[in-house]
């Protein structure tokens, strides 16, 4: 488990077990505010530790930035907390979450404890703002990744914590290709000073419309290539629209990147497809 502090009362935790997704700790006078839990219960419990033991605080709340596994499974280990999420999730948790985590437990004795948490408190549209102590906490949707994702402004600090919104390459395959866009969208030209990635390192001030600009890049060249791909030869497309044609890299998350970008074209592919046979 990394710990890095990002601002004065703000703190990030990055797994070492599972594809560097990222955790919040936002302290203040009156308690803790935890932005995401993750996949393993221990490494969640090492979280709470350093909250309980070096912050001496207790817990408030627990937002829970989407309803996959990786960002939520360790929200069980608050029982005092109340639990933020978009009304989404809450409807995700209850059906797909729970399907899900019945089968992880199949494969998994480490995940026997986790229960799932369904959200006490809960938002549909607009920003939703929390306040603790000193500090001020802008949440609003940002579908893409998908339908439930949002993200969390620390508004004192002016920390996003993007969850998988912004991430090595943007991936929809739970989402909307079009989502996307426009969340990215949204937050260009704002005045952050760190962003927090659902996986992987903090994205600084300096790089963020870089970083912005090369996912909506990244969208834009591969529908591009997929439209221009022959419909029937999947194959071929996941031979030849690379990574590289499409402006990225695959140095970020290299063990997981690949895979991500192939199944956002087998999932574009199908859904273009589909779109056209409606429209025909």
């Amino acid at each position: 488990m990394q710990r890095e502090r990002v601002a004065e009362d703000v703190y990030v935790f990055t797994s070492e077990r599972y594809a560097q997704v990222t955790a919040g700790v936002v302290a203040t006078s009156e308690g803790v505010i935890l932005i995401d839990t993750l996949l393993f219960p221990d490494e969640t419990r090492q979280i709470k530790a350093f909250i309980e033991t070096r912050l001496a605080m207790p817990v408030r709340y627990v937002i829970n930035t989407h309803y996959h596994a990786d960002h939520s499974y360790g929200t069980f280990l608050f029982p005092e907390a109340m639990v933020i999420a978009h009304a989404r999730c809450f409807e995700l948790l209850d059906t797909r979450g729970r399907a899900g985590l019945e089968q992880s437990k199949a494969n998994s004795s480490e995940l026997n404890d986790v229960e799932i948490v369904l959200p006490g408190l809960v938002f549909q549209s607009g920003i939703f703002t929390l306040t603790l102590g000193a500090k001020t906490l802008q949440l609003w949707a940002s579908p893409g990744h998908s339908p439930d994702s949002i993200v969390c402004l620390v508004r004192e600090d002016r920390v996003l914590f993007a969850a998988d919104t912004v991430m090595a390459i943007p991936y929809f395959v739970d989402g909307d290709y079009d989502d996307f866009v426009m969340s990215l969208e949204a937050m260009q030209n704002n005045t952050f000073e760190n962003i927090v990635q659902g996986h992987g390192d903090v994205i600084l001030r300096g790089e963020i419309e870089q970083k912005l600009a090369s996912d909506l890049h990244y969208l834009a060249a591969l529908k591009k290539h997929v439209e221009a791909a022959p419909r029937d030869d999947i194959d071929s497309m996941l031979r030849t629209i690379t990574l590289e044609r499409c402006g990225k890299s695959r140095t970020p998350l290299s063990e997981h990147v690949q895979q991500l970008h192939q199944a956002n074209i087998r999932v574009l592919h199908r859904r273009l497809g589909e779109r056209s046979a409606t429209e025909a």
